[in-house]
C-alpha cells in the first residue's frame, strides 16, 4: 500500500509538472518572514527543596524553580507562481526535544520543504514538516495551554516524506503521503509509514473534524498504527470547544500487539479580547506500559491568556494524578510514593 502511494504521488506530480507550459522565469515573488520567542517559569509543589525530582512527564517543560528559554524561531516562507518553499529554524528546548533523532544542524530544523500547486484544489509537499495529529502543536504561541499533554508528548512530532493535499470544497479535505518512520529525518532502510488525514466542516466552518492515521514500521521493525480525531466548535464570539481522542497501537516483530489511548477536552473562554481562560482535562491511558508508564494518567490545567499586542502572557496551573504512585515527594530517595502532583507555571510567548 506504501508502495503503490508513493508512486501514485510520485507519477502525478510529475505529469502535472510537465505539463504546465507558464514560463515563470520573469515573475517576482513573495517573500515573508516570520518568528516567536517563548519562555517560562515552572515551579512543582512536590520539590520546594531542590529534591532533583521535577515531576514532569510531558514534553518541553522539564525543569523545576528555574526560568527557561521555550524556544526562539525564525520561518521564511518564498512563494512564486505554484511554488512554495518554507524554512522554519528553532533554537532552544522546544527545537531539541522535537528533533530528538536528529543530530547537528539538523536540530534546528523545524521544518523545511518544498510544495507545488498545479491548482488551488491540490498541492504536493516534500521535505519535513510538523504532524498532522493531535490538537496541540510544538509552537507555544499557538496553543492556548502553555504546559503539553500527554498525548502529544508520547505522539508524533514531525513527518519527512511526500504528501498530497486535496481541497474538494470548503467542507471536504483530504492528505495522503508516504514519510519515514515518525520523527526520523533521515531513514536510509525500506521501512515507510503511510499518513493520512479527512477534514469535515460545516458551511460557516464553525464545526471542523479531522480524521487522522499513521501506519508503518517503526526502527525496531514494529508494526506501528495510531489512529487520531480532533474536533473543534465555535460556539459563540466568547465561547469555544475542542476534542483530542487517540489510540496507538505498538506489535514487535514477533510478538503481540499492546497500546495506549488517551483523550482530552479543551474548554476555552474569551470574555474580553485582552483576556481568555482554557481549562483542559486529559485521560491518559497506559496501563500495558506501551508509553513507558504502566498506569494510568489524569491531568487537568487551567490556563490564563493575557494579550498584550504579540505577546501572550500565560500563568497557569496544573494537577497530574495518576492510579499508581509515579510522582516524588521531597522525602522521596528512589521511589515515588505520591499519586498526584500540582505545578504553577508562567509562560511567555510572542510572535512577529
Amino acid at each position: 500500500m506504501k508502495k503503490i502511494c508513493l508512486f501514485i504521488l510520485t507519477a502525478t506530480v510529475s505529469q502535472v509538472m510537465f505539463s504546465q507550459n507558464t514560463d515563470t522565469t520573469s515573475k517576482t515573488g513573495n517573500l515573508s518572514i516570520s518568528g516567536s520567542v517563548d519562555a517560562y517559569y515552572r515551579y512543582n509543589f512536590a520539590n520546594a527543596k531542590d529534591s532533583g525530582r521535577t515531576n514532569n512527564y510531558t514534553s518541553y517543560t522539564n525543569s523545576q524553580n528555574s526560568f527557561e528559554l521555550g524556544m526562539a524561531s525564525l520561518k521564511a516562507d518564498y512563494t512564486i507562481g505554484k511554488v512554495q518553499a518554507v524554512a522554519d529554524l528553532g533554537f532552544g528546548r522546544r527545537a531539541e526535544e522535537s528533533s530528538y533523532n536528529d543530530n547537528g544542524t539538523l536540530a534546528a530544523v523545524k521544518q523545511g520543504f518544498v510544495a507545488y500547486s498545479p491548482s488551488n484544489k491540490v498541492k504536493f509537499t516534500m521535505g519535513k514538516w510538523f504532524t498532522h495529529v493531535g490538537y496541540e502543536v510544538a509552537d507555544a504561541y499557538l496553543n492556548r495551554n502553555y504546559s503539553m499533554d500527554y498525548m502529544f508528548s508520547y505522539g508524533p512530532f514531525y513527518h519527512t516524506g511526500i504528501k498530497m493535499d486535496v481541497t474538494a470544497n470548503s467542507n471536504f479535505s483530504f492528505m495522503i503521503g508516504v514519510t519515514n518512520p515518525t520523527d526520523f529525518s533521515t531513514a536510509s532502510f525500506t521501512k515507510k509509514n503511510f499518513i493520512g488525514q479527512i477534514h469535515i466542516a460545516t458551511t460557516n466552518s464553525k464545526i471542523n473534524t479531522y480524521l487522522n492515521y499513521i501506519g508503518g514500521k517503526d526502527m525496531s521493525d514494529a508494526s506501528v498504527n495510531q489512529v487520531d480525531l480532533v474536533f473543534t466548535g465555535t460556539v459563540s464570539s466568547q465561547f469555544s470547544i475542542g476534542y483530542n481522542g487517540t489510540m496507538k497501537s505498538v506489535k514487535p516483530d514477533g510478538g503481540d500487539a499492546d497500546s495506549w489511548w488517551g483523550s482530552a477536552l479543551y474548554l476555552n473562554y474569551d470574555p474580553v479580547s485582552v483576556f481568555g481562560l482554557t481549562a483542559r482535562g486529559e485521560y491518559f491511558g497506559d496501563e500495558n506500559g506501551v508509553a513507558g508508564f504502566g498506569t494510568n494518567i489524569f491531568d487537568f490545567t487551567l490556563t490564563g491568556n493575557i494579550h498584550i499586542n504579540n505577546l501572550t502572557i500565560m500563568p497557569e496551573f496544573r494537577l497530574d494524578g495518576a492510579q499508581d504512585p509515579i510522582f516524588y515527594k521531597n522525602s522521596d530517595k528512589l521511589t515515588p510514593t505520591a499519586k498526584s502532583t500540582g505545578t504553577f507555571i508562567l509562560g511567555t510567548a510572542f510572535h512577529f
